[in-house]
C-alpha cells in the first residue's frame, strides 16, 4: 500500500485525488509529500500516515532547542548527508529522527556510528520540517543564538543608543555602565556560543562582518570559509564591543585597526583567541584566530614530512649554527612547522629565544617576545637585542625586509642557529629572494643550511578513500611530472597501481577532514654555493638539485596520494 493510499484510507485525501497528486508531482518534479502539503494536508497527518506505512514510531518535535551535547553524537556532515539527526537521549538509548527510513546507506551509517559510540539507538520518523530545523542548529548555531537574540530583542534598541553615546563621550555614560551593557547576558551568550561552535567545529578562524543589512559570521575549516550564522544588523555593535572587552581593546576606537587576545575554557579545554579588528564601511570587521593550547605543538613526524625530509630537518637541527628558512604563502602552515622544529631542541641545555608577531603558542623552556612595530620594536630591533641575551637558538617569525634578513645572516655568522620564514613560492626561490632583499651572495652560501617550502592540503579520513587506477590521464600526468628525474631516484619512489579519491564514509561524508603539509626541501652543498656566487637564478638552482634527486611539492603530494594520505585532486590543485 502506497503512502497516498494510506492517506486516502484515513480519509485525509480522496481516492480520486491520488492520480491528480501523482501527475502533479511528476509534472513539477516534486515529491509526493510536497504536493500533498501544498494541497492543505497537515504535517502531523502525513507523519502519522508514514509511520503506519513504514511501521516505525513517529515523533513530532515540540521544541527545536536541541542542545549541543546531544548534537555531538552525530557529526554534522553525517546528519546532512544521510538525513538523520539525534533528537533525544533516554535511559541510555540514543533517539534518532530519520526522514527516509528506506535509505539503506543511512541505516548502515547509523549502525556504524552507534557501534563506535557503543550506545544503542532507536529510530523515530520525523517530518522534513523538523529535520531542517535541527540541521540549522548545526549549521547556523540557531538553537542557542536565536534564543539569545529573542532575549536581547526588547532591550537592544536602548542599549545600542547607549553604546553610540559612549562613542561620542556623552555625559552620563560611565565606564561601569559600558561594561554592564556589553556584558549583558544575551550578548555574552551569543559570543560564547559562536566561540564554542567554532572550536568544536575545528575552525581555525572566525570572521564577523557587517554586510549592511545583516551580520555574517563565517568559520574557516580546513582552509575554506563558510557562512555559519547570519545575525540581525542591529546586534553588530554589541557583539563587537563584547569581543573588544574580552580582548582589552579600546571600545571607542573604531577608526584604526586593533589587535588583542584572550583565553577561555571551552569544553574543558583552554583555548586562546587572537583577535584583530579592521574598520570597514558598515562597521568594524572582527577576525579571531583560534589557538588550541591543549593540541599544542605537533611533533615533526605528524606534520607531513617524508622520511627523507625528516632526515634533512634533523640533520640541520643538529648543526651548531646556520640559517633554516621555510617558505610559502600566508596560511600554508609555516609557523606550525617552526614550532615543531623548536620542539626538537633541548631547551634545558640551549638558550632558545623567539621574536614573534604575534606569539601563537606558549612554549615551556624558551623565552618568547612579541614585536610591536608601532612603538619601534620590530624584528630587526628585536634581533639586535636578542644577540645580547647569549642565545644558542633564535626563532624569528618572518623575514620581511633587508635589515631583518641581514641581521639574521649576521647572527648565524656569529655562531647561532636561526629559524625563520620567508614569502616565496618555492624552496629554490628563497636564494634569489634573499639577494633581492640585499643580502650579499657570499654571505648566503656559508650560512643557509636548509630551505623548505610547503603547502597545506586536505587529509583523507581513515575510513575514506576510493582507489583510482593509475592509467590514462592520471598515468600521463604522473609520468610527465617525474620525466626529468634521474632513474636512480625514480627507484626510491614507492610503486603503486592506485591513487585515491575522496569518498563518503559513515563518519565522514565529505571524505576529508583536517589538513596536512606537502613539502620540498634542500640542504646547502658545494654545487649550490658555487651557483649562488656565479649564477643565482631559480631555474639553475633547481636544475642542479634535480640531478641529485630533489622532489617538488607536487611530487610529494603524488606520493601521499599513492599512500592513501590525501586525495589525488589535491595534486591537481597544487
Amino acid at each position: 500500500m502506497s503512502i497516498l493510499e494510506i492517506l486516502a484510507k484515513k480519509n485525509i485525501i480522496g481516492a480520486k485525488d491520488i492520480g491528480k497528486i501523482k501527475d502533479k508531482a511528476k509534472a513539477s518534479n516534486s515529491s509526493l509529500e510536497d504536493v500533498v502539503v501544498e494541497s492543505g494536508v497537515k504535517d502531523d497527518e502525513i507523519l502519522a500516515a508514514y509511520g503506519d506505512y513504514y511501521k516505525i514510531p513517529t515523533r513530532k518535535l515540540e521544541t527545536k532547542d536541541i542542545s549541543f551535547s546531544l548534537l555531538k553524537y552525530i557529526p554534522e556532515e553525517s546528519a546532512t548527508h544521510y538525513r538523520f539527526v539525534p533528537i533525544g537521549l533516554k535511559d541510555g538509548v540514543l533517539e534518532i529522527g530519520i526522514v527516509d527510513p528506506e535509505n539503506i546507506e543511512a541505516r548502515d551509517a547509523l549502525n556504524f556510528i552507534a557501534s563506535k559510540l557503543n550506545i544503542p539507538f532507536k529510530i523515530f520518523l520525523i517530518t522534513k520540517h523538523d529535520f531542517d530545523e535541527i540541521i540549522k542548529a548545526y549549521k547556523g548555531l540557531s538553537g542557542e543564538v536565536t534564543k539569545a537574540l529573542s532575549e536581547l530583542e526588547t532591550e537592544l534598541s536602548s542599549d545600542l543608543k547607549d553604546i553610540e553615546m559612549m562613542r561620542g563621550g556623552e555625559e552620563g555614560t560611565s565606564g561601569d555602565n559600558e561594561t554592564k551593557i556589553i556584558e549583558d547576558a544575551p550578548v555574552t551568550k551569543i559570543v560564547a556560543t559562536i566561540l564554542r561552535y567554532a572550536t568544536d567545529g575545528r575552525a581555525s578562524d572566525v570572521h564577523i562582518e557587517h554586510m549592511r543589512d545583516r551580520v555574517r559570521v563565517r568559520f574557516r575549516v580546513d582552509g575554506v570559509l563558510n557562512t555559519s550564522l547570519v545575525l540581525p544588523a542591529g546586534v553588530h555593535q554589541a557583539v563587537v564591543a563584547r569581543i573588544k572587552i574580552l580582548s582589552n581593546m579600546k571600545l571607542d576606537e573604531k577608526r584604526k585597526p586593533q589587535d588583542g587576545r584572550f583565553s577561555a575554557k571551552i569544553s574543558g579545554r583552554k583555548i586562546d583567541f587572537r583577535v584583530s579588528t579592521f574598520p570597514s564601511y558598515y562597521g568594524e570587521k572582527v577576525v579571531m584566530r583560534i589557538l588550541d593550547q591543549e593540541k599544542g605543538i605537533q611533533p615533526l613526524e605528524s606534520i607531513g614530512l617524508s622520511k627523507k625530509h625528516l632526515e634533512l630537518v634533523r640533520e640541520a637541527l643538529d648543526r651548531p649554527y646556520g640559517l633554516i628558512l621555510i617558505s610559502g604563502p600566508t596560511g600554508s602552515g609555516k609557523t606550525t612547522t617552526l614550532y615543531s622544529m623548536l620542539n626538537e631542541i633541548d631547551k634545558e641545555k640551549e638558550n632558545v629565544l623567539s621574536l614573534e608577531d604575534p606569539i601563537e603558542y606558549n612554549v615551556e623552556g624558551m623565552s618568547q617576545s612579541q614585536v610591536h612595530p608601532d612603538i619601534g620594536y620590530t624584528f630587526a630591533t628585536g634581533l639586535r637585542t636578542t644577540l645580547r641575551q647569549d642565545p644558542d637558538v633564535i626563532m624569528v617569525g618572518e623575514i620581511r625586509d633587508k635589515e631583518t634578513a641581514q641581521l639574521a645572516v649576521q647572527a648565524t655568522l656569529t655562531g647561532h642557529l636561526v629559524f625563520s620564514t620567508i614569502h616565496t613560492n618555492t624552496s629554490t626561490g628563497v636564494i634569489p629572494r634573499l639577494i633581492d632583499m640585499g643580502v650579499d651572495p657570499f654571505l648566503i652560501a656559508p650560512t643557509l643550511i636548509l630551505t623548505m617550502s610547503q603547502r597545506l592540503v586536505n587529509l583523507l579520513c581513515p575510513d575514506s578513500g576510493k582507489p583510482l587506477p593509475i592509467e590514462g590521464s592520471i598515468k600521463a600526468l604522473i609520468d610527465r611530472q617525474f620525466s626529468d628525474l634521474q632513474e636512480e631516484f625514480k627507484g626510491e619512489i614507492p610503486v603503486s597501481n592506485h591513487v585515491y579519491e575522496r569518498s563518503p564514509s559513515p563518519t565522514c561524508p565529505s571524505g576529508t577532514r583536517g589538513r596536512i603539509a606537502v613539502f620540498e626541501a634542500f640542504k646547502m652543498d658545494s654545487d649550490i654555493e658555487n651557483l649562488i656566487l656565479t649564477n643565482p637564478i631559480e631555474s639553475a638552482i633547481f636544475k642542479s638539485l634535480r640531478k641529485k634527486g630533489m622532489l617538488t611539492m607536487r611530487e610529494d603530494a603524488i606520493i601521499k596520494a599513492m599512500n592513501k594520505i590525501i586525495p589525488f585532486e589535491e595534486v591537481i590543485n597544487l
